[in-house]
């Protein structure tokens, strides 16, 4: 233990075109553009899939955001988008526009079935079918497909999501007894056979689109109705409140868009060479609480802010007792060798440092795994990361204590503020008085200094929105939701695949 010290990390550099650098992505991207600006510049082929009515709605969105969108009130958090084009150097070929029909019918016969599991599954196919059977006859290659849902879809393709009480509902479904039976039946075998196949999946549209989807390596981004045709739902009240986030997401869907098409709109400004960062992610596999199995994953993040998640296997990893997951021997030293052979591949060389985040500790089994994987390659650093409620810093000031306050109270031990002033707004995002997130270095040898400002710096690495900062780094950020993708289904073939499938 050491006496606290408190100290403020500098708001992280970002490098944009010609190795320009700022600290807001949007700052950044105005002045002197995405990073890799001359890789994918030019009109592009996209694809939307949805009801007529819904694809129209989209096209009108993208014309929209391919002019400037003006914010309604002066606000330097919130700033105006000068265009997709002018931002991204791209544009969207209108002329050319893959379009797949889902129909408006089949969407509302299905949100009749009051069994969740057979109403999700059915939705998802809608859409999961035709982009199956399109990829495969590839026509003309579609780089990003737009899966455009109305908001029923949203509204109760989620789980515990019910549907109100109509003498209209259909009851089509198995009960549990039957769900799972291996008992041959006499009658409508083959029917029941393709209602089974629904409970395989969990109750939730965007996780199970993204599961059926990854081993066709389709890239897709869900919009909701709601998101670029509010108007057409919302009350006058409730259009008032939208309006202001128009700018908003109108940087975030570009940002988003542009990254799925492969490029890298920011990297980090003030890297190391050589390192990579890795996020364990966990899930388990059955909400029983006396079944410890789960899926374990990685997400690989390289200096640059390209992310790669491995799969690893289903196991034994939850402790009930303690409540924490850890990996076998054997199974760590797996999913580390795999992220370490992706690295070499692609660079020709291992990584000097490697940094494993996770929001449990490291016991001696699963860390031996680790050390033996990266013997004589790589140094490795254990690093326990999650939020702390129960501590509060306050000052005798009109905002809370700015972003990057550190309170190191160990020697591997600090709180870092993620959240909180932000001099570039002269201001705070949100009202509370933030929380800190706690930082342990469990593992490995590294300074607490250098752990903290490197986490700052992952929480700039978002590309599925186009922000200041996140509360938490990338490593953890998505964790959750792909764990949730990789565990929507029975036998999910993932493979290696880039981070932009997961989002």
């Amino acid at each position: 233990m050491i006496e606290p010290v408190l100290k403020y990390i500098n708001e992280p550099l970002l490098t944009f075109g010609n190795g320009q650098k700022a600290i807001d992505p949007r700052d950044g991207l105005m002045l002197f553009g995405p990073f890799d600006q001359m890789k994918i510049m030019g009109v592009k082929n996209i694809g939307i899939i949805g009801t007529k009515g819904l694809r129209d709605k989209m096209i009108t969105y993208l014309k929209k955001i391919h002019s400037p969108i003006i914010n309604s009130d002066v606000n330097i958090a919130r700033p105006n988008f000068p265009g997709l084009e002018t931002i991204f150097g791209i544009s969207v070929n209108f002329n050319n526009i893959i379009q797949i029909d889902v129909k408006e019918d089949e969407i509302n016969k299905y949100l009749q079935y009051t069994d969740s599991h057979q109403r999700v599954h059915n939705w998802v196919n809608l859409y999961v079918s035709p982009l199956v059977a399109y990829a495969e006859k590839e026509e003309m290659p579609v780089d990003v497909w737009f899966v455009v849902i109305p908001e029923i879809i949203y509204q109760f393709g989620r789980p515990n999501s019910r549907i109100p009480k109509s003498t209209e509902n259909v009851n089509v479904g198995l009960k549990k007894q039957e769900r799972n039976s291996t008992q041959m039946d006499l009658f409508f075998q083959e029917e029941k056979d393709l209602l089974r196949e629904a409970y395989e999946f969990e109750v939730n549209f965007h996780n199970q689109l993204k599961a059926k989807i990854l081993s066709a390596k389709i890239v897709t981004q869900i919009i909701r109705e709601s998101k670029i045709a509010y108007e057409d739902i919302f009350t006058q009240k409730q259009i008032d409140g939208e309006r202001k986030f128009d700018t908003a997401k109108a940087w975030n869907i570009s940002n988003t868009l542009y990254y799925k098409l492969g490029g890298l709109p920011w990297k980090l400004g003030d890297v190391r060479d050589g390192v990579c960062y890795l996020g364990l992610v966990y899930k388990k596999t059955e909400s029983d609480s006396k079944n410890n199995n789960a899926c374990c994953a990685a997400q690989m993040f390289l200096d640059s802010g390209d992310g790669m998640v491995f799969r690893g296997n289903v196991g034994p990893w939850w402790n009930p007792k303690n409540k924490e997951f850890h990996l076998s021997e054997k199974d760590a030293f797996e999913i580390i060798s795999q992220s370490m052979e992706s690295y070499y591949s692609r660079f020709g060389n291992y990584p000097k440092e490697i940094f494993i985040h996770a929001k449990t500790y490291f016991d001696d089994v699963e860390w031996k795994g680790f050390e033996d994987a990266v013997q004589g390659k790589s140094q490795i650093i254990g690093v326990r990361i999650r939020e702390n409620s129960t501590f509060k810093l306050y000052r005798g000031f009109s905002y809370c204590v700015p972003r990057g306050t550190m309170l190191q109270y160990d020697d591997s031990k600090a709180l870092l503020w993620t959240k909180g002033f932000i001099p570039r707004f002269k201001t705070q995002i949100g009202l509370e008085t933030p929380n800190p997130v706690d930082i342990a270095i469990t593992r490995g040898n590294a300074k607490i200094d250098i752990v903290c400002k490197d986490i700052l710096s992952l929480t700039k690495l978002n590309y599925n929105a186009c922000i200041y900062g996140d509360g938490v780094p990338v490593t953890l950020k998505f964790a959750d939701s792909i764990g949730e993708i990789l565990t929507a289904g029975k036998d999910i073939k993932s493979g290696v695949l880039p981070f932009k499938h997961y989002i």
